[in-house]
């Protein structure tokens, strides 16, 4: 019981913490104390966990063990608590940039950013053209013009790649719900738009998915469970959906999800593991899985998901795609699930910066009459033909955090640092970001409260309908109490000062996405889910300042393993710079792009109407 008298850290003031190079701050590594457990094992842990007087005990063990006492439950912090990450406007000077009113109608917006996309989009910075690429939106607009494909078409083509990706022999996993009929009506409509030579904007007639957390007409909103669309009723559009249906998308469905978002690996024993594309025997990533595996199987240019801690920008990372998470409340919040009310941000995954660019433009600025802010926020986009032009960035890099991953993703990341500095002079700043393992446990306190909070008046009914992961992941968050909630969010404020004064020397920060790729699926855990926070905690090691601050943050694809599974590199930025941030991933994709690799499972919805090979 030792870790009952365990005492807490007395945290130093701010203004007394060294953030330099040569600080005398230690680092400490992910302290996680938990065995992976899935099958009869976690059905037998979960109703341990959920035993009143043994369960308690247990908690406070797994607490102690993972030093949440020490780092949050007993440390004393001098600072306030910082409930909401939310940033005052800012209209900060970026360089190569558009500004927009963020109340222009979203078409307009979309037709704006084309005056920010380069000439060509498949070039590599030596000019050179890549080895792949996938079809981009402004591809699905030209063959829409051209006449040769139609909206119709390229529906009756996912509809069958849909079917072919269920199948046994593969089970990809990629949709908790889609509907035919809606699909290809919404296609047919598209059809004669482009046939009269009115389109609405070049994403008319674009298939786009989505996380089944955001709500999404004529489908349920089941959060990738069995049960939560039966108390909570979807009966219109989230804001973010709406407005891409205004620029003519065809929505396809809603993309598979870990369920609830309580997890890393995507794996819902509900639907199915959502698999990666590269490699279907591994896990594509949570919470926003299907999302990033159909987006790199070539099902879509583009698809949202919600980042609630790096959920959005792990799978990207893992399945080789771009992932943008914007600044907290940039994005309407509108008709997403409250699971996470303050972390939980709407995100897109691409598979290029570009489509991330035009979806960006399409999807951003807050609701008029909501008046979250003083004044109306603008919104930059940067112009990407002038990328090249952009040679003064500052990248903030603490070392020891950066190298703790995998050798591969240390290499491979590191190998694209030097490359940026080669190719546009950009400087690495050597910094310490202090107590990153404390914002961790801080994060997984607050998440982990929120999510509780949210479904409480559920729970009672519908306990017994989660998996058996999810169950184990509600008990633990039902544990925290109101003071460790209140500590967490001191950590916050205590983080966010800590960041201002990075922001002060740098313009953005660089790390890996994630500590590690894509792990296998064991077969164990495809009915009961699994518990893996030793993995858990290396694929977000480099998400939280993102969640946690309402940072924005970008990750692009950077190579791959030894085993051939992608790995992500990933640009944190201060509040409202998302244009710079998108100017770098762009800048990460022209130099890196010559080194992508085709998935093993591809779909070519584009193909020429004689070519029958789809994959």
């Amino acid at each position: 019981m030792d870790f009952l008298k365990r005492e807490g850290v007395v945290y130093t003031p701010v203004k007394d913490v060294d953030l330099g190079s040569h600080s005398t701050e230690f680092y400490l590594q992910a302290n996680v104390k938990a065995p992976r457990m899935t099958g009869l094992l976690v059905k037998i842990f979960t109703h341990l966990l959920e035993c009143p007087i043994l369960g308690t005990f247990l908690l406070l063990i797994l607490k102690g063990n993972n030093l949440i006492h020490q780092l949050i439950t007993n440390a004393e912090f001098q600072e306030p608590p910082l409930f909401v990450p939310l940033h005052d406007f800012e209209d900060i000077k970026e360089r190569e940039v558009k500004c927009l009113d963020s109340s222009l109608p979203p078409p307009e917006k979309v037709h704006l950013a084309l005056d920010c996309l380069p000439t060509s989009s498949q070039e590599t910075l030596d000019g050179t053209n890549s080895s792949f690429c996938r079809w981009t939106i402004m591809d699905y607009a030209k063959a829409y013009r051209s006449g040769d494909i139609t909206p119709s078409l390229v529906a009756e083509r996912f509809i069958a790649a849909i079917d072919e990706s269920t199948k046994p022999s593969l089970q990809m996993g990629f949709f908790i719900h889609y509907s035919v009929d809606d699909i290809l009506r919404q296609a047919a409509e598209s059809t004669h738009r482009h046939r009269r030579g009115e389109p609405i904007s070049v994403l008319d007639g674009v298939p786009v998915a989505i996380k089944d957390e955001i709500d999404c007409l004529p489908y349920p909103t089941t959060g990738g469970t069995t049960w939560l669309h039966k108390e909570r009723p979807c009966n219109d559009d989230a804001c973010c959906v709406k407005r891409l249906r205004l620029c003519g998308a065809v929505l396809v469905g809603k993309s598979n999800m870990h369920e609830l978002g309580s997890g890393t690996s995507g794996i819902n024993p509900h639907y199915g593991p959502a698999r990666n594309p590269y490699d279907p025997s591994k896990i594509a990533g949570g919470s926003s899985s299907g999302s990033a595996s159909l987006v790199s199987a070539g099902l879509c240019p583009v698809a949202l998901g919600v980042d609630g801690g790096g959920s959005v920008r792990m799978p990207a990372s893992l399945c080789g795609v771009v992932g943008l998470k914007p600044t907290f409340a940039r994005i309407p919040h509108d008709g997403v699930l409250p699971l996470n009310w303050t972390v939980g941000m709407v995100g897109i995954l691409a598979g290029t910066v570009e489509d991330a660019l035009i979806v960006y433009a399409a999807i951003s600025g807050e609701i008029p009459y909501q008046k979250i802010f003083s004044v109306l926020t603008s919104i930059n986009l940067p112009r990407l033909s002038l990328t090249k032009g952009i040679f003064d960035i500052k990248l903030a890099k603490y070392g020891k955090w950066f190298d703790d991953c995998s050798n591969d993703v240390r290499m491979c990341c590191s190998k694209t640092l030097l490359k940026l500095q080669d190719h546009y002079n950009w400087k690495i700043i050597d910094v310490t970001i202090p107590e990153i393992e404390a914002m961790r446990l801080a994060h997984y306190i607050t998440i982990g409260s929120e999510s509780s909070t949210a479904l409480d008046s559920f729970k009672e009914k519908n306990f017994a309908e989660l998996g058996w992961d999810v169950r184990v992941a509600q008990s633990i968050y039902g544990a925290f109490s109101g003071m460790e909630y209140l500590k967490a969010q001191k950590m916050r404020n205590r983080q966010l000062q800590f960041h201002k004064k990075i922001f002060a020397e740098a313009d953005v920060i660089v790390s890996p996405t994630t500590g590690v790729t894509a792990y296998p699926i064991q077969d164990d855990a495809i009915q009961t889910g699994e518990l893996d926070y030793v993995n858990g905690a290396a694929l977000v090691r480099y998400s939280i300042a993102g969640n946690f601050l309402g940072l924005p943050a970008v990750t692009v694809p950077v190579g791959f393993d030894r085993l051939g599974l992608p790995i992500g590199l990933q640009f944190i930025g201060r509040p409202w710079s998302e244009a710079t941030l998108i100017h770098l991933a762009f800048a990460v994709q022209a130099i890196c792009m010559s080194e992508y690799k085709k998935p093993k499972v591809y779909y070519d919805l584009l193909r020429k109407k004689n070519d029958s090979n789809g994959m």
